[in-house]
């Protein structure tokens, strides 16, 4: 059995007094489409920034595409990629431009850049706008080019923080079939996100409560833990456990 391409064990970050990951414990394997749910403070953005290498963990142990997060981050750098909700890529550059761009800080050579231009235009159906500035281009558009960008160099794993927020639902469903796509072809996806249905889509969920691990299963299972019908019921009551119906 191969490595899992995520694990962590007890991984911890204090600023002060205050924990803000609590002891977190995940393994996740390739190929797999993990969610990460959580109310806003609930500690998700603090451990995305330790898995991508950009915090230092207080203690615990953890493991990211191969390497230490304590003596490896900038392998973790190299062999990940990140598309957040306010979108990564530059309206001021045109599609073509954007990917040039990209391609070049991910370390492709001129050659691969070339490649990887005209598959990911043609690919994306983007060719007719290949040197249209970005700005001009509908939401759903960027966002399927800022998944493909964070892709690019062919990383192990794909952060997605929130990335459909304020996008419409057919929009979302869109997207959400690149994900598979991506899942299918081997690449883990790390995804955050609001949206309860798409809570649904993941292999795996982790609801984090104040910092720690409140809930870590499949979907389905978590709803036969709980008793009810929908992931949204499940969050509301690990999360929101004073609200009512």
């Amino acid at each position: 059995m191969s490595e899992p391409v995520i694990h962590t064990d007890k991984l911890t970050k204090r600023f002060g007094d205050f924990i803000a990951v609590d002891a977190l414990s995940l393994t996740i394997s390739g190929g797999e489409i993990f969610g990460f749910l959580g109310a806003n403070g609930a500690g998700k953005t603090t451990a995305i920034r330790m898995l991508t290498g950009l915090l230092a963990p207080t203690s615990g142990k953890a493991t990211v595409a191969g390497f230490d997060l304590y003596t490896g981050a900038e392998g973790v750098k190299r062999n990940i990629g990140y598309m957040s909700q306010r979108f990564s890529l530059y309206d001021d550059l045109t599609v073509r431009e954007n990917i040039r761009f990209f391609a070049g800080i991910y370390g492709l050579t001129n050659q691969a850049i070339k490649e990887k231009s005209r598959q990911l235009l043609d690919s994306l159906k983007l060719v007719a706008v290949a040197d249209t500035r970005l700005a001009s281009l509908p939401l759903g558009w960027k966002q399927k080019l800022a998944f493909s960008v964070a892709i690019l160099h062919e990383p192990k794993i794909v952060f997605l923080d929130e990335p459909t927020g304020g996008v419409d639902p057919v929009t979302r469903r869109r997207f959400w079939d690149m994900i598979y796509e991506a899942s299918e072809r081997g690449l883990t996806i790390f995804v955050t996100t609001h949206y309860m249905d798409e809570a649904e889509y993941c292999d795996s969920l982790c609801i984090m409560v104040d910092g720690k691990v409140a809930a870590l299963d499949r979907p389905d299972a978590m709803k036969r833990h709980f008793g009810v019908e929908s992931m949204n019921e499940v969050f509301i009551q690990l999360a929101r456990p004073n609200q009512t119906e």
